[in-house]
């Protein structure tokens, strides 16, 4: 399976296709609200292959009250994921962290006060995911669904997932974790290099919003759960100072020393059951990183990436006193953080919220 999600047109897009009986099942208009927004002009993020689909996302800005059982939600501006999708058959998590990745994301831009959706009771993987990422049950529709939403007014910062898009204003310490460009462009594919001229939203998203790094540091004591990192990409080619650059930012959520100094932590074949398939790196490739002196695998969670042409390369970093010791050395206040985060054109008081 390719897990290219593109924005194709609601015209574009059969469906008759299987993928759609569900749906149709449950909703007796959706045909007819399919139809509407085919003739608006409208785009779904999907992923198709050999003319099948395989996940459907439709997002939608309103401003309206919604009425529950027992509540009446005001009309403010929110997000509504219209129709969230995943096909039985791929039983992606990393997928569907993609796709939810990409509908909050679009409601961080968009400022709007809340995101939701409406899903029944027997939904309950996908409400598990939902509530994974923050969403919590508003209260129950006339037709028997649940409303599950999101309000960045109350963002819960106990968790890197529950507060997703979003950074915690608790986090007091920061860093860079530098990753050679062939990697960090598997592992990384919504990050917009110089050179890239692809749409950052059709970029592969199935890899999810779970990053998991592994390498060998020679040092990588001083990273800690909860901290914000900068990735580095380091470019292997002529103008390493405008082309190294920093292009996204994540929180670490879990750190595992595999190996230190020569000594082995975890045997090897403990240490590939723990990759498993998180990681964008073959069985060979982690087979010939285990062979370091230093073995540690972070994992994060993928909360942004600068875009087009403002990743903060190399010379702006040292310029604003930014790389002042190798990146596995370099330890940041939020302070500093921020500044990298406006370097990068970066609202900080839109990823950043009280």
């Amino acid at each position: 399976m390719i897990n290219k999600l593109s924005w194709v047109p609601f015209s574009d897009i059969n469906l008759a296709d299987p993928f759609f009986d569900s749906l149709k099942s449950d909703y007796h208009e959706f045909s007819e609200w399919f139809d509407k927004k085919a003739k608006q002009g409208c785009q779904a993020l999907t992923l198709m292959e050999n003319g099948n689909i395989y996940a459907f996302l439709a997002m939608k800005k309103e401003k309206e009250e919604i009425s529950l059982e027992n509540i009446r939600l005001p009309a403010i501006e929110r997000i509504k994921i219209s129709t969230l999708k995943l096909d039985d058959s791929i039983g992606n998590q990393r997928l569907g962290e993609g796709l939810i990745g990409v509908a909050l994301w679009y409601w961080q831009k968009s400022r709007a006060e809340e995101i939701y959706v409406t899903v029944y009771e027997k939904q309950e993987k996908l409400i598990g995911l939902l509530k994974h990422f923050g969403f919590v049950c508003a209260g129950k529709k006339p037709d028997g669904e649940l409303l599950l939403l999101k309000n960045r007014k109350n963002i819960d910062y106990s968790d890197a997932y529950k507060a997703f898009p979003f950074l915690s204003p608790q986090v007091n310490k920061g860093g860079i974790i530098p990753i050679q460009d062939n990697f960090h462009d598997r592992l990384f594919p919504y990050s917009d290099s110089f050179y890239k001229n692809e749409e950052v939203e059709e970029t592969t998203a199935g890899n999810g919003i779970t990053k998991i790094y592994v390498g060998n540091p020679y040092s990588a004591t001083h990273y800690s759960e909860g901290e914000i990192v900068g990735i580095y990409r380091i470019f292997n080619g002529t103008s390493k100072s405008k082309r190294s650059a920093i292009t996204s930012f994540c929180t670490i959520t879990k750190i595992i020393h595999v190996k230190r100094n020569g000594t082995s932590l975890m045997s090897q074949l403990e240490y590939l059951e723990k990759a498993g398939n998180k990681t964008v790196f073959s069985r060979e490739e982690l087979c010939n990183i285990y062979k370091g002196r230093n073995v540690t695998m972070i994992e994060m969670v993928y909360n942004g990436f600068f875009d087009r042409g403002h990743n903060v390369p190399y010379y702006l970093l040292k310029n604003n006193g930014l790389f002042e010791k190798h990146p596995y050395e370099i330890d940041y206040s939020i302070e500093q953080m921020k500044k990298i985060l406006e370097l990068g054109g970066k609202d900080v008081n839109n990823i950043i919220i009280n």
